[in-house]
Order: structure tokens, then C-alpha cells, then sequence
């Protein structure tokens, strides 16, 4: 499929920035257990356990501060972990005011890309926004508002330390708790060849390329929910902007079939700042 490049203006980056936010999904109290294995070798083999599931659906959610300030993005939908494929329906938080409802942003998860409709002014509604994700200075890991589930499952083949914390539950399935610290630069260089210039982005982009992240799998040793910390400095304001990213997985062989825009339907023009 014919593809075209836009050059944004950090019109994009603008505008979810403002309005990023985060949650994340409950889980019971640690039981005492001991790991299975080294709990570094576990984390650094779990995107590939999703490879292994398939298909999954998904939850995210998105948790910006800076200034005082804290807002939440949600997004639902589905991912193909075979082909790095997915589609979220990502939800914005209302202006501050309270005042302004914001459409829905459908939005297409790709290997280098990412696809956007009801995002940006000016924009026909028959229209998808396409943005190479290793332009950005994040890698998409927040820009959209949603962080790529599977790129969220690679940011775990950086992790440098990991500990086991114990047994807990996470939407009624048993999993087993890790937390630690990644490093982005050692996850660009061990991530599949289709993730690796949008990690490599953000290994640059950010305030900082250690990113701290709580993980739980599942006894096949899936994801079934992963959080992470993230830092960067928004250019707009010249402020550090602390960011929580949560993925939830669940309903694995669920249906995914995302199909990405024509060339014909991807919009060429200009995006105006909202």
C-alpha cells in the first residue's frame, strides 16, 4: 500500500499534550510466591509471548501532570501482535472548562506509523491523518495518547532491573507482579525491526531514557496489564511533563482485523493548531 509522509509543525504533539491522561486497572493483594524464573529473563521474553497469543483486546489509559495540572485519555480496541496491527478508539477529556466535548479519535496502530481520523483542524471527516512514529520525539509512546500495546511490551526487552513482587489478581486472572526500571536506548537495540526507530526516537526525545514500569503476566507469561513512568520536556513550555501509561490486555484471540487507509484516503494538506 502506497504510503505518504506529512510534516506536522508539532501541531499533533500540541494538541495531545495539552490533554493526555492515564488510570489504570485494580489488582488484588500480593500472595506470597516465588518466581518461575529470572525475572529479567521473563520480561525480556513477554512481547514475544504476545507474538505467541496472537491477537488480544485492549484497554489504555493515559495520566499527564505538569504545572499543577492532571488529565486522563482513554482508549479501547483491539491489537494483532502477529502483524502489529491496531485499532483504538481513544476518548479525550473535556477542555477545562468543562465546556468542550471532543470527538472521539479513531486511531490505526502500524509498524512506523500511525493513523488518525477527527484529529486535527482542518481535517475532512473522511480524511486519515498519517504520522511516521519515528519522527516523533516521543516515538509515539505518548503523542497519541495511547501508548502502542506492543510497543509498550518492547519497552520490557530494555529492562535493566526487575524484582518479583509477589502473586496478585487483574481482572479476575491470576498473574504474577514485576516491577523495575527500562532503559529505552537497550530496548530500541532488542526490539523487532519494525519498532525500532520509534524507540530509538524516544530514547532521544525524552528528559530521561529510564522509564520505571509495574508489569503483570499471566501464568503463559502474557502481559495482562503494564504500566509506565514516562518524562519529556514539552517544547511548547519548556516544562518537564511526567507521564503514566497503563495497558490493559484481555480477551486474547479476540477478532483483529485492521485494515489501514488507502493512499487516496490519507489526507495530504496542511493541519491547523487547535
Amino acid at each position: 500500500m502506497a504510503q505518504r509522509e506529512h510534516r506536522w509543525g508539532g501541531a499533533l504533539a500540541a494538541g495531545v499534550v495539552v490533554c493526555l491522561g492515564a488510570g489504570g486497572c485494580a489488582g488484588g493483594a500480593a500472595a506470597e510466591g516465588s518466581p518461575p524464573t529470572d525475572p529479567l529473563d521473563t520480561l525480556h521474553r513477554a512481547a514475544d509471548a504476545l507474538v505467541d497469543a496472537g491477537t488480544s483486546r485492549a484497554r489504555t489509559s493515559m495520566e499527564m501532570a505538569t504545572g499543577g495540572t492532571r488529565v486522563t485519555i482513554r482508549g479501547e480496541g483491539v491489537y494483532d501482535f502477529r502483524h502489529r496491527l491496531g485499532r483504538l478508539t481513544v476518548t479525550l477529556p473535556q477542555d477545562p472548562a468543562g465546556t468542550v466535548e471532543h470527538r472521539p479519535i479513531t486511531e490505526l496502530l502500524a509498524p512506523g506509523a500511525l493513523f488518525m481520523k477527527n484529529r486535527g483542524a482542518g481535517v475532512p471527516a473522511d480524511k486519515w491523518v498519517r504520522v511516521a512514529t519515528a519522527t516523533l520525539s516521543d516515538g509515539n509512546l505518548v503523542t497519541g495518547g495511547a501508548t502502542d500495546p506492543f510497543t509498550a511490551a518492547e519497552v520490557l526487552r530494555g529492562a535493566r532491573t526487575a524484582t518479583y513482587a509477589g502473586r496478585t489478581e487483574v481482572a479476575g486472572t491470576e498473574v504474577r507482579h514485576y516491577r523495575g526500571t527500562a532503559d529505552l536506548a537497550l530496548a530500541a537495540r532488542e526490539a523487532a525491526e519494525g519498532g525500532r526507530g520509534a524507540l530509538a526516537a524516544a530514547a532521544k526525545g525524552f528528559a530521561t531514557t529510564e522509564v520505571p514500569f509495574d508489569v503483570f503476566l499471566d501464568e503463559t507469561g502474557r502481559i495482562r496489564k503494564v504500566s509506565h513512568r514516562f518524562r519529556f520536556v514539552n517544547g511548547h513550555r519548556d516544562a518537564v511533563v511526567d507521564v503514566s501509561s497503563t495497558t490493559l490486555l484481555y480477551g486474547f484471540g479476540a477478532a483483529a482485523d485492521v485494515r489501514l487507509p488507502d493512499a487516496g484516503d490519507i489526507y495530504a494538506g496542511k493541519i491547523a493548531e487547535e
